[in-house]
């Protein structure tokens, strides 16, 4: 050997490179032979002959394997192979990622990627409503408690106001894909830009249309413009509904406020009153208008239409008084002795006075009788 003492060694024991002759046996050996206290080294070459021989192997002289070994070696890549069928159940999106790195989102069904780890997937549930509260938090369970976050819920009114609001945000994975590999807080991102987004309509709202009618058209509002931020920021969030909880003054001047809320429901009860009799009497007064028109109309009609005929007639009895005077003023004797007697009680006397003309009263003969059959 290369490193064997060139001069010799007394007794034949030849050392190594490491060696100083005499009863070294390797480069840590101190004399002749192992260490007591150091392990056998593995023999692989043996390991492997039993291996082979296990499975009724030969090596021939070409070295090539059995062909039982190419079929375990088959089975395994079958196994392996198959191992990347998935299924994707309908309420999620699977997401192919390949060495880490996302390649594709995949639809309900049954799909394949590559075997692990190559690629892998991630199936997460897009069908399930998530709650952010934003402006407070509960306490002990929903509904039961809760505590008002005051740098999240005070906000400044379009009449430079301060309202405090409470509301939550429902939303859903849209695009797992982009969820998982776009946001890196998912809640706080939607938590921020729903927080903004309130902020930006209520400083455009006034503060009695925000706490009263304005109510639907700001959630309404609010939904849309998240939407279209979460949207532009490539989130895969789809927002479902924005709901306002609690839209009230801030707490130390709510008593205020409700005394000012107050005076104003009273100004609008009392114009509604007015109102109410105002509609009431107007009406009346001028239905008692238009009845005191229509009376006078009338009478004017019927003032007119009587002087009409007054003078018509006093020119027909003219006309017949320049035909014969003599008739004419006799007629106008009777007709008006009769239109001056006809309503009065009469006693006729003769001529020389001493006598009454008996009178038969026929018209209150006439009533009696009507009279007495009525009452039969």
């Amino acid at each position: 050997m290369p490193w064997n003492n060139q001069g010799g060694n007394q007794g034949g024991n030849q050392g190594g490179p490491w060696g100083g002759g005499g009863n070294q046996g390797g480069p840590w050996g101190g004399g002749s032979g192992r260490q007591p206290n150091r392990p056998n080294p593995p023999d692989f070459d043996k390991m492997f002959k039993d291996f082979r021989n296990s499975f009724g192997g030969r090596v021939s002289g070409g070295g090539k394997p059995s062909r039982f070994l190419w079929l375990i070696l088959i089975v395994i890549l079958g196994l392996w192979v198959a191992t990347g069928f998935y299924r994707v159940n309908p309420q999620e999106q699977g997401v192919v990622l390949r060495f880490g790195e996302w390649v594709k989102t995949t639809s309900p069904g049954l799909h394949y990627h590559l075997p692990f780890p190559i690629e892998s997937v991630l199936t997460p549930d897009v069908t399930r409503d998530n709650r952010l509260e934003i402006g407070f938090r509960d306490v002990g369970g929903r509904s039961v408690s809760r505590r008002d976050i005051a740098d999240e819920s005070q906000m400044i009114t379009g009449d430079e106001n301060i309202v405090d609001i409470d509301f939550v945000v429902f939303w859903r994975i849209a695009d797992a894909g982009q969820y998982l590999f776009n946001l890196a807080e998912p809640d706080e991102t939607i938590k921020v830009a729903a927080e903004a987004v309130m902020r930006e309509i209520i400083g455009q709202t006034r503060i009695q249309t925000a706490l009263t009618e304005g109510r639907q058209s700001v959630q309404v509002a609010v939904r849309q413009k998240l939407q279209e931020l979460l949207d532009e920021y490539k989130t895969g969030v789809r927002v479902r509904e924005v709901q306002l909880l609690a839209v009230d003054p801030p707490a130390d001047v709510i008593d205020a406020f409700n005394d000012v809320q107050r005076a104003r429901q009273d100004r609008d009860r009392l114009k509604n009153e007015a109102e109410a009799f105002r509609n009431d009497v107007v009406p009346r007064a001028r239905g008692e208008a238009a009845r005191l028109v229509a009376e006078a109309e009338a009478y004017r009609e019927e003032v007119v239409s009587r002087a009409e005929g007054d003078a018509s007639r006093f020119d027909q009895v003219f006309n017949a008084y320049q035909m014969d005077k003599n008739v004419t003023r006799e007629r106008i004797y009777i007709e008006t002795i009769e239109e001056v007697f006809g309503n009065i009680e009469k006693i006729i006397i003769d001529e020389d006075g001493q006598s009454v003309v008996p009178y038969l009263p026929l018209k209150e003969l006439g009533r009696n009788s009507i009279t007495n059959q009525g009452s039969n």
